[in-house]
């Protein structure tokens, strides 16, 4: 047996170990919080390091805000990355959509997008609710992210659709 394969396994025998004590294990992830509140306070995935491929890190989106305090991570959206921004409101939702300008966050024209939603980062409270589902299109500057008290409501894991058809809304 090599020596990293014996130090996983002897580091998994000592997690399962430690598991049943109620200790807690240390590869879980902290919840994240996201707020929108309007078209000028709001917050979207992004990936984790500028340039990086959308569809590529659908699991392990950043939220990205307009201002800091939007969310847990208190990331505040690259200065011009935003062109556009249109809120919208339901008893069932809330939603932001609108267009954005890639080359200030390094996304290639040839990205295709992805979609961030609770299908792929657990642990995300969206203006309270349990439900979202965010889409970046770096190939045609569109964005939009929706926050729903229903799943029905989120369309997760329909990325291939786009922005216009999962969260209908001002894209202008």
């Amino acid at each position: 047996m090599h020596f990293f394969s014996a130090l996983f396994l002897g580091l998994g025998l000592v997690l399962c170990t430690l598991q049943p004590f109620g200790m807690a294990l240390p590869l879980t992830r902290r919840a994240v919080s996201i707020s929108l509140k309007s078209e000028s306070a709001f917050c979207s995935f992004l990936p984790p390091h500028a340039g990086d491929d959308v569809g590529g890190t659908e699991e392990n989106g950043i939220p990205f805000c307009s201002t800091s305090g939007l969310s847990s991570s208190n990331r505040v959206f690259p200065s011009g990355f935003i062109e556009s921004a249109h809120y919208a409101s339901t008893s069932a939702y809330v939603q932001v959509t609108g267009r954005m300008d890639r080359s200030k966050y390094s996304l290639k024209a040839s990205d295709g997008g992805g979609q961030y939603d609770n299908r792929d980062i657990d642990n995300v409270v969206c203006n309270e609710y349990k439900y979202f589902v965010n889409m970046l299109e770096p190939d045609n500057g569109q964005y939009c992210i929706r926050c729903c008290q229903s799943q029905s409501d989120c369309h997760l894991g329909e990325s291939e659709k786009g922005c216009e058809t999962i969260i209908p809304g001002d894209y202008s």
